[in-house]
């Protein structure tokens, strides 16, 4: 029985003990399944999905390249992930802080996954007294037959599971390719994918709801992010209390001690002790107790959704300090996120002046050179064209590598020569070199300033050193 001194599924000295969590048909279970399938398709289809010229999610690790949705980042922009993170992780904390558990019920990978498996379980196995049985019987040829394929479906699902994750790294057809050819042509990714597989494998077959209680920081966290008007799963002491069977006469609460809430809770408790720790939210014993309810002509919602506030007989308030914190500290990380993503260009581009002399100077024409690097954020080829702006001395000329087409997601280098006659060179000012796309967007632009001789000086030497400057879209 549980019990809220121990882990139901630990033994007295610590063992691991099976819970069979039996199946709670009706519209919460219909609804948690189909936003379980949807996610499922989702989480299979995105590396498919071509946004942009790659994948809807292609986290390309080897090239240092990350596509989300049609926008492309390089490891340069990697500090906007912080806004991003933290917007999205208080973006949980006022989601808890509204509708509890709401993420562990009903969109956690593994409750979704453990909902698919269990499914594999009721079709091959029987359902969950059934199964209970057969783990007390002896072995036999047929049993042994029955284990072995449903191992063997969950192990294929823990299979197409952990390879659907190497395809956000590697993408499809580098999946494909690596399934091709021999382990030892992309051992990394082999192991990486061998140990996914046996983890899930590890997680779906025995270990299941012990990693939300064991594991699992967020089920410790919610105690300090929920309060008495969050909403959870509970049960309505007032209405249920005293416990009595049907035929018992006035007096007697709603609670008929079916302990049907108990035997579909997939983490082994019981809900009418109160809320605990390892209650995830899943709705389960909802649909179970309501089942009953139609069945003893008694009104459902014994166990129903609702805060703690609320099953108190007391007035729920939606509208909390801490719900001001949670939600004004999500919208400040997605708005600072927002206007640094929109701060992103279509290229990267970097100046520096070419190593060895700072300028020469070939009888009365003073030369500077630089290196310009355009690495092209497109999935497309890109023709990038420079140009100067800005105040310019008398004569002062821009050569070399002017036109130069880029491939997609490719690294492009132009060399640049700055000329300008001894007599004018210091009339100008620090000039400004624009970075053009193809259809005359400037993409970016780069401050440089000319260098030479001192004529004042005994000796020519650099004028103040005054470094290649400029921001970096």
């Amino acid at each position: 029985m549980p019990s809220l001194d121990k882990v139901t599924s630990f033994g007295a000295t610590g063992q691991g003990l099976v819970i069979y969590p039996a199946h709670a048909p009706g519209p919460f279970y219909s609804a948690r399944a189909a936003a379980g399938m949807l996610l499922v398709v989702l989480y299979l289809a995105l590396p498919w999905i071509p946004i942009g010229g790659a994948p809807a999610v292609f986290l390309n690790v080897a090239e240092r390249r990350f596509h989300l949705f049609g926008l492309t980042f390089l490891t340069q922009d990697l500090w906007l992930g912080f806004f991003l993170v933290s917007g999205l992780g208080f973006g949980l904390f006022t989601l808890t802080a509204v509708l509890g558990r709401v993420w562990c019920g009903w969109a956690c990978p593994l409750t979704v996954f453990l909902d698919v498996v269990r499914r594999v379980e009721r079709w091959i196995e029987g359902d969950a007294l059934t199964r209970k049985r057969l783990d007390g019987e002896p072995w036999t040829l047929w049993m042994g037959l029955r284990r072995a394929f449903k191992n063997g479906v969950v192990l294929l699902l823990a299979t197409v599971v952990a390879h659907a994750f190497l395809a956000y790294f590697v993408s499809i057809p580098g999946l494909f390719q690596m399934m091709r050819t021999a382990p030892s042509e992309h051992l990394s990714a082999f192991l990486l994918v061998s140990g996914t597989t046996a983890l899930l494998w590890f997680c779906f077959g025995w270990f299941r709801e012990q990693f939300c209680i064991v594991l699992c920081p967020y089920g410790r966290l919610q105690s300090v992010l929920t309060d008495e008007h969050t909403l959870v799963i509970g049960y309505d002491a007032t209405r249920g209390e005293p416990r009595g069977k049907v035929q018992v006469g006035a007096g007697a609460g709603d609670c008929v001690d079916c302990m049907r809430c108990v035997q579909v809770c997939p983490t082994g408790i019981d809900i009418r002790q109160g809320l605990q720790l390892e209650c995830i939210g899943c709705a389960a014993c909802v649909d179970a107790c309501d089942t009953v309810m139609r069945k003893v002509h008694r009104p459902s919602g014994l166990i129903r959704y609702d805060s703690l506030a609320g099953l108190s007989g007391q007035k729920r308030k939606l509208w909390r300090p801490r719900l001001a914190l949670y939600g004004g500290l999500m919208m400040a990380g997605l708005a600072a996120a927002s206007v640094a993503v929109s701060t992103l260009r279509s290229a990267v581009v970097s100046l520096t002046r070419l190593p060895g002399a700072p300028y020469f100077v070939q009888g009365e024409v003073l030369r500077n050179q630089f290196l310009l690097r355009v690495l092209n954020k497109q999935p497309s080829a890109t023709v990038f064209t420079l140009e100067l702006e800005g105040k310019q001395a008398e004569g002062l000329a821009l050569q070399g590598e002017l036109h130069e087409q880029v491939e997609g997601w490719s690294e492009g280098q132009m060399t640049i020569v700055l000329t300008v006659p001894l007599k004018h060179w210091s009339e100008g000012g620090p000039l400004k070199l624009l970075v053009r796309e193809a259809g005359g967007k400037v993409v970016a632009s780069k401050t440089l300033c000319v260098m030479g001789p001192d004529f004042s000086a005994q000796t020519p030497r650099a004028t103040a050193a005054v470094p290649v400057t400029g921001d970096n879209p």
